[in-house]
């Protein structure tokens, strides 16, 4: 039963933008660690990011002025909740243990501190003249997560030793994109939580992770050139594996930079054309049971596709305001297959075992022209929906809760 039932419906708005960043006062104590920190060091570090530094004890709560951000030292909450948190006054913030609910965090006027801190550390109602309101994580208008391409409740967890395993994988599956690769979602999640789980307790940094990824790229591209197939893709799968845990890394840790973007991302865009030039010359020099004007012809295709779905991207989102990927579920789904790198790999893999790399290769320039179309007409529709109905709205920012 939810503790807060009987609280009232009104409750202060918004702490204005004018007002002082209230403190925070943690809860009891928990010596628990998820990647690394301990939750509260995990809630400090996103709170800073919304102007909140100063760190109160309970014995402060007696006397105080304004308002205080209280949390539970054991509950870790996700960083949409934090800014809504740190924002609202009046709301008590109820979470999910997996499975039961309890009360969280609140950001109360000062002379209902003490009591609030209580019902949170020992359970029981408020009372009603507090004018506090109670909302769960899905209830706050932060479930679409338009930065990681899909609607999904953000998380407020009390975490314990019983649970740890737990909540560290729902934390880590939090940081997926929804839009992505079929096997980025489906094949390295689970290799990918345990190395991002080994490593984030250590120095090594995403950046470092990145950096080890780039020399993969390079070995894969040398390993091609040569008509090394088969050692040239366990490179390129290493790579593509890294890919997806320097930015997990960077996520669960809280340790994601501008740089790190820039470095990630820069390195996505330009090294599938190394790849495939290097293919294609190592079909020449080695022999790929093709014609050379066959390897040619689908080497251009390759890059002509390539560039002009980047391209394509890039105008719906300068024009349309949106990914193109995100509008309908069938542009979501989509994308799971459409000529990108992983999938393009799983063509060429497929072929090299076969010991087809000419014909791999072929298949891949086919995929990127048929995928072309597809986003050329997708596009196009995207374009006639602007001007016929207005500003375009993804489906995951319309879909009602679960």
């Amino acid at each position: 039963m939810n503790v807060f039932a009987a609280f009232s419906k009104s409750a202060p708005g918004p702490a204005s933008a004018g007002e002082d960043a209230p403190p925070v006062c943690f809860l009891g104590v928990s010596s628990v660690k998820l990647w690394g920190m301990t939750p509260a060091e995990r809630v400090l570090k996103v709170l800073r990011r919304h102007g909140i530094h100063r760190i109160i004890s309970e014995d402060d709560l007696p006397g105080l002025h304004g308002t205080v951000i209280l949390v539970r030292a054991d509950a870790v909450i996700d960083a949409p909740l934090a800014s809504v948190l740190a924002a609202d006054v009046g709301l008590v913030l109820i979470g999910d243990d997996l499975g039961h609910e309890r009360p969280v965090a609140a950001h109360v006027v000062a002379e209902h501190a003490v009591a609030a801190a209580q019902v949170l550390t020992e359970g029981g109602r408020l009372p009603v003249y507090l004018r506090i309101k109670a909302r769960r994580p899905s209830e706050l208008g932060q479930n679409f997560r338009k930065s990681l391409r899909k609607r999904e409740a953000p998380y407020a967890l009390v975490v314990s030793r019983a649970n740890l395993r737990e909540v560290e994988w729902r934390m880590f599956m939090g940081t997926y994109k929804g839009a992505t690769d079929f096997i980025t979602k489906f094949v390295w999640p689970v290799p990918a939580y345990h190395v991002t789980r080994w490593l984030a307790p250590t120095s090594v940094t995403p950046n470092l992770v990145t950096g080890v990824s780039a020399v993969f790229v390079v070995l894969a591209t040398v390993l091609f050139w040569y008509g090394l197939w088969l050692p040239g893709l366990i490179a390129a799968w290493m790579m593509t594996f890294l890919d997806t845990v320097d930015g997990k890394l960077a996520r669960v840790t809280l340790s994601s930079s501008r740089w790190g973007d820039v470095f990630d991302h820069g390195i996505d865009l330009v090294h599938p054309p190394f790849w495939y030039a290097a293919w294609a010359v190592g079909l020449m020099s080695q022999g790929g049971g093709l014609a050379d004007e066959w390897i040619w012809w689908s080497f251009a295709a390759i890059m002509a596709g390539y560039v002009v779905q980047r391209l394509m991207e890039g105008t719906a989102i300068k024009f349309l305001g949106l990914e193109i990927h995100i509008w309908r579920p069938i542009d979501y789904a989509f994308r799971h297959i459409t000529a990108r790198r992983n999938p393009n790999l799983v063509l060429l893999t497929a072929g090299a075992l076969a010991g087809q790399p000419g014909w791999a290769f072929v298949a891949v320039a086919v995929w990127t022209v048929v995928c072309l179309v597809l986003h050329a007409i997708q596009l196009a529709q995207a374009f006639v929906a602007r001007h016929r109905r207005g500003l375009l709205v993804s489906w995951l920012d319309v879909a009602p809760d679960g």
